[in-house]
């Protein structure tokens, strides 16, 4: 497996060369905890999530990801926000591509399953959200993560 590298307003970032909508999700238990998966392919710390598929919807590709990577099946709550900058680029070292962010992130409350690791996520664990601070995670995670903590309005940019 290939590694994904995160290049934020870089000089030495390779050119974007493709543009793919893409979903976070969190999932928000009974007891306050977010669910949070460990990456295979750079070893930080997110929330579940990927790329929407060509015949399903947003809404769609958020709780087929998240149960892809995470064994829960959830059900959509709500909107984040939109994360779209241009100097956010996402190299995969498996086939050269290097993606333009674009993510629109997603409250979600679980349905069924308990956390289990996937190809994409070493670990999967119910957080308490006091923790997710403590987390490393890449800059653009975190600024999600704290625009989810902060509950306040909803982000697009």
């Amino acid at each position: 497996m290939g590694k994904r590298i995160d290049y934020y307003d870089d000089p030495e970032a390779p050119d974007a060369n493709s543009l793919v909508p893409s979903v976070n999700v969190f999932v928000v238990n009974h007891r306050d905890e977010v669910l949070m998966i460990r990456r295979t392919d750079n070893d930080n710390w997110a929330v579940p999530g990927g790329a929407v598929d060509l015949g399903e919807s947003v809404p769609q590709a958020a709780v087929r990801e998240t149960l892809e990577e995470t064994g829960v099946t959830c059900e959509i709550t709500g909107v984040v926000g939109i994360y779209s900058d241009p100097r956010h680029i996402i190299y995969y070292t498996s086939d050269g591509e290097a993606r333009q962010e674009f993510s629109l992130v997603f409250t979600a409350r679980p349905l069924a399953g308990e956390p289990t690791p996937s190809d994409e996520s070493k670990e999967v664990v119910w957080v308490p959200k006091a923790e997710l601070t403590g987390y490393r995670m890449d800059r653009s995670m975190r600024m999600r993560v704290d625009q989810f903590l902060s509950g306040g309005p909803t982000h697009i940019g």
